[in-house]
């Protein structure tokens, strides 16, 4: 049984319970929620057995961001990939992909599943790739082995291009960059290779055995997202995402959970549209997108051009959003990079949820006004996204003005920002008027 067959058959799981909880929502509703196929649960049997800790992706929750990372063949570093993961998800991140290309990726892959308890996501792609001398030496076979082995180590959710058919690549004509997804462009030499339609498609039932045994989560993978904001809601990424529809569809009839990958560079007023159309073609299935970014110049910081269409896109619907890093384009981020990245998303992910009322997301933003109003600098620092870089900059101020400190209601801190300073600050000075008029009466 899968979470989708057992929410089908008006049934509760544990999972489901975990994420009411965590979203302050009835498990009926999670249940009917998972059921419609607008909500998944990413939990391999394996990984539920080893560390993790179920979360729900779908339209109706808190917007949840994800992590890449893994390494290339020209950096294989097993430990600082480890600790890139760990970091990630200290600061914030609710799923981790291991997009590994280079050396060692199974033990790697293993070591992630067994010491993690968020869900982690693969492209299966790249593992069979890296295992042939070219990816045409590719038989449908090797793919569906691949499946099934990085399923049998604990894999949530798999990224599989299956959309992407033989069709749909006469459009790519028309673009300045082409396929930039590397599964996507990989996947459209095979075919046009062995002049053969997408064998992903047409193993598609088969890849659903696999998945439902375990219960892995499709992300059905946009092979056609646009690298700038030139090709962008063109008519290879629309044409590609009518098949995603129809996929998500067919998975949920052979017991599958399925969200749906979206664009990665689309221009700021095409947001929206980009959205609702996705949520209308694939019947509210969880949307899932890389940034998206907004303009293309630049490089260096992506993590914002990114965040910026990511708040976006999740204000109007989208489920989980793909974090960027400041080396977007230029090279694998390292660890500060990682940091950035999810920072610049976790902003993203609560200013939209936030502004789409969901339940608690203000509170902390109301305990930080107060704390800020009651000079309690300790738990402004605990509130934050970042609590190491808000103490940081708060020592760095107060360290460079030389003021008269007064004495304090807070242990260790100090009644005034360090901003304006004693004289000037504007909420110290309200404390002052508010004394004056209880005075007055």
């Amino acid at each position: 049984m899968t979470q989708y067959t057992e929410a089908k058959a008006g049934r509760i799981t544990p999972e489901m319970i975990t994420v009411a909880e965590s979203e302050f929502l009835p498990p009926e509703f999670i249940r009917d929620e998972v059921a419609a196929g607008h909500l998944v649960i990413p939990a391999n049997k394996i990984h539920l057995s080893k560390r993790l800790i179920p979360i729900g992706i779908g339209i109706a929750l808190r917007t949840k961001i994800n992590a890449n990372l893994g390494n290339s063949a020209l950096s294989s570093d097993l430990n600082c990939e480890l600790a890139k993961v760990q970091y990630a998800i200290r600061y914030g991140a609710d799923t981790v992909m291991d997009l590994s290309t280079g050396l060692e990726i199974d033990s790697l892959r293993q070591k992630i599943i067994d010491e993690v308890t968020v869900p982690v996501g693969t492209v299966p792609l790249y593992q069979v790739c890296e295992k042939l001398d070219d990816i045409l030496d590719m038989t449908p076979q090797n793919f569906l082995d691949a499946v099934e082995y990085q399923s049998k180590q604990g894999v949530d959710y798999m990224t599989i291009h299956a959309a992407l058919l033989r069709d749909h690549i006469r459009y790519v004509d028309n673009r300045l960059t082409g396929i930039v997804s590397r599964g996507g462009s990989l996947t459209a030499k095979w075919m046009i290779a062995h002049k053969r339609e997408n064998p992903f498609y047409e193993y598609f039932g088969e890849l659903c055995e696999i998945m439902r045994e375990y219960d892995v989560c499709w992300s059905i993978g946009d092979g056609l997202r646009p690298g700038c904001l030139h090709d962008a809601s063109d008519a290879a990424q629309f044409a590609e995402l009518e098949v995603m529809g129809k996929l998500a569809e067919r998975a949920k009839n052979l017991g599958c959970q399925a969200m749906i990958e979206g664009p990665g560079h689309v221009p700021f007023d095409q947001i929206e549209m980009n959205v609702k159309r996705q949520i209308e073609i694939c019947s509210g299935a969880p949307f899932y997108v890389l940034g998206p970014v907004v303009c293309d110049i630049a490089p260096g910081y992506d993590h914002i051009t990114s965040a910026i269409g990511a708040t976006m896109a999740a204000f109007h619907g989208a489920a989980m959003l793909c974090y960027v890093t400041p080396k977007e384009h230029l090279g694998l981020p390292d660890l500060e990079d990682v940091r950035a990245g999810v920072i610049a998303y976790k902003i993203a992910a609560h200013a939209a949820d936030v502004a789409r009322h969901r339940p608690n997301a203000r509170t902390r933003d109301d305990n930080m006004a107060n704390a800020r109003y009651n000079f309690d600098w300790n738990e402004q620092f605990k509130l934050s996204l970042d609590p190491e870089k808000a103490r940081e900059f708060y020592n760095n101020s107060r360290n460079k003005k030389e003021f008269n400190c007064p004495n304090s209601n807070n242990e260790n801190s100090e009644n005034y920002c360090t901003m304006c300073g004693p004289k000037f600050c504007a909420m110290r000075t309200t404390h002052d008027l508010n004394q004056l008029r209880r005075e007055e009466e």
